[in-house]
């Protein structure tokens, strides 16, 4: 592993808390995803119950702390209080890559946190390009097993990677997908970066015994730019910083291509109308990473604010809806066809 590696991930987390890094001429779409409005709901708004299941595991409400960082003291600092956070919330925590702590020993201590969440959805994190280059079943149980993982993410980046000048080797990336699926003893889950899993990406993975997948939509944070600012200061190719498919097209055409896969939708997700609207284009979950950043640098303590605030929100959506739980908002909603839900 290049040396560098420690610095770069250090830049990424003052580019994601200094720069400009959201895609700026697409949209996550959801803004499109029409609540359906109940003015009678027959319903309690405190009563409205956020809970359900994913990958094996029991959660408070549909939602993960996304894949950020780790590796470095900061990044660790980051890790724990989102840790803290997601024990005290009740809701799932997605590591950062974790090829740091496999390659570079020092590094592991910023990613151990089951000891402050004990209880919560653990999900780990390595790089698609990184099984392609010789990782196998044994690193990927390694990084699993190092962290007390209950999943294992492989994230798929083929533009970051193109635009750091990474790993663009992505030859057989289905094949490995299949052999750490069927080899690793927990679920596996496909997610990209934030550029989307669309449907041709979707139909590669029919088949596979995959416990998620996390489409990480267009939308929200452009890893191009994050990695351009990286590298040059600027945003040098503004167009290709642009590419990718829509959050709420991706939930869609991965729900219609695999529609027996929980999805997760992370993507430019920013408040509890974004998840509700999530919920309606049939996501079992969501993911928000970025907009956590900040509160993790002042503590668990805000981290558990912005949450409980993101929350509430989803719930009052709910209840305007008229859903009592996540089943009902499934039900509102269309798991495929037209963006704006019709109300049955």
């Amino acid at each position: 592993m290049p040396e560098g590696i420690l610095d770069r991930k250090r830049r990424h987390l003052e580019v994601c808390l200094e720069e400009t890094v959201d895609f700026q001429t697409r949209t996550t779409g959801l803004e499109d995803v029409e609540v359906p409005y109940h003015a009678l709901p027959d319903l309690d708004r405190d009563g409205i119950d956020l809970g359900t299941s994913l990958l094996g595991r029991r959660l408070r409400a549909p939602f993960l702390i996304g894949a950020m960082t780790g590796g470095e003291e900061r990044g660790g600092r980051i890790n724990r209080a989102l840790a803290e956070a997601a024990q005290r919330c009740g809701v799932g925590l997605m590591l950062g890559s974790q090829r740091v702590m496999l390659e570079r020993p020092e590094a592991r201590h910023s990613f151990q946190v089951r000891d402050l969440a004990p209880d919560v959805l653990l999900v780990g994190n390595l790089g698609l390009a990184q099984f392609v280059a010789g990782y196998g079943p044994a690193e990927a149980e390694q990084a699993v097993d190092e962290v007390g993982a209950d999943a294992l993410a492989v994230h798929c980046n083929p533009l970051q990677e193109a635009i750091q000048g990474g790993d663009v080797d992505f030859r057989g990336g289905r094949d490995h997908l299949a052999r750490l699926a069927e080899a690793l003893p927990v679920p596996v889950v496909v997610k990209e970066v934030g550029h989307g899993i669309g449907r041709r990406a979707a139909r590669q993975l029919a088949g596979l015994p995959l416990g998620a997948v996390d489409v990480a939509g267009a939308g929200g944070t452009s890893w191009a730019r994050v990695e351009q600012f990286v590298a040059h200061g600027a945003v040098v190719r503004p167009d290709v910083a642009e590419i990718g498919v829509p959050t709420a097209r991706a939930l869609l055409e991965v729900g219609s291509e695999l529609p027996e896969i929980p999805r997760i939708a992370s993507g430019g997700i920013r408040n509890g109308t974004d998840a509700a609207r999530a919920l309606l284009l049939g996501a079992s979950a969501v993911a928000v990473a970025r907009p956590l950043l900040a509160p993790a640098l002042a503590g668990a303590d805000a981290v558990v604010a912005w949450i409980e605030e993101f929350l509430d929100e989803l719930r009052t959506v709910m209840f305007a809806a008229g859903a009592g739980d996540v089943a009902a908002m499934h039900r509102l909603g269309l798991h495929a066809g037209p963006v704006a839900p019709v109300v049955p």
